[in-house]
């Protein structure tokens, strides 16, 4: 199975989303483009968040300096991103691919982070409540959705908003995985329990 994780924004907690399916299905995990943080990257924090033995973390196939969207981070750095040097990589074991901000970031003057995504992929929205939130959930969807892909899951994360919840999950059918709340800190054992709260909704997708 592979499991292509984005969010309707940055900062919604695609990482930590990350962090809780590689661990609860012991996955293998590769972010395609890391903009910026590169010594303590996604790939980093997974690392340091997961405890089982199982997992093997690949490498990014493009790595920029700049925090910024990727095409202006390769942009600085003197490259153009070319999806054809984008490569999935090989492996036997489930497979987290986690994107980079919101579905349409653009990687270059043509592709989107959207066009990372393969038929094959399993594809779950990560929403966090903010002012905007919904508007910005049921674009996302609607726009994977007009691509001919499915969204097989949300995961909600941050404070609880009920009405906000039910809203998004009756107006699209989709189902919800599970909700991360607002922990003060994310390490191996919250890791841990979250993967265990969510494994069987992950293993239904």
């Amino acid at each position: 199975m592979k499991i292509f994780i984005t969010g309707i924004s940055t900062d919604v907690g695609k990482t930590i989303t990350s962090a809780i399916v590689v661990e609860a299905l012991e996955a293998d995990y590769w972010k395609p483009v890391q903009a910026g943080d590169l010594d303590n990257s996604d790939s980093h924090k997974i690392k340091a968040r997961i405890s089982n033995s199982k997992t093997k973390i690949f490498e990014n196939s493009y790595k920029l300096n700049t925090p910024a969207s990727p095409h202006l981070a390769a942009e600085i750095d003197g490259i153009t991103i070319n999806l054809e040097e984008i490569r999935e990589p090989n492996t036997e074991n489930n497979l987290v691919i986690e994107g980079a901000g919101g579905i349409f970031v653009p990687l270059n003057e043509k592709n989107t982070i959207a066009d990372l995504i393969q038929p094959d992929y399993k594809i779950i929205v990560v929403s966090r409540h903010y002012l905007g939130s919904i508007n910005h959930t049921l674009l996302t969807i609607e726009a994977i959705q007009n691509r001919g892909f499915q969204v097989h899951g949300i995961i909600f994360s941050g404070s609880e908003n009920k009405s906000t919840e039910s809203l998004i999950l009756n107006k699209t059918g989709i189902k919800c995985i599970g909700r991360i709340e607002e922990e003060p800190y994310f390490d191996q054992n919250v890791i841990k329990e979250y993967a265990d709260l969510f494994r069987e909704n992950l293993l239904k997708l």
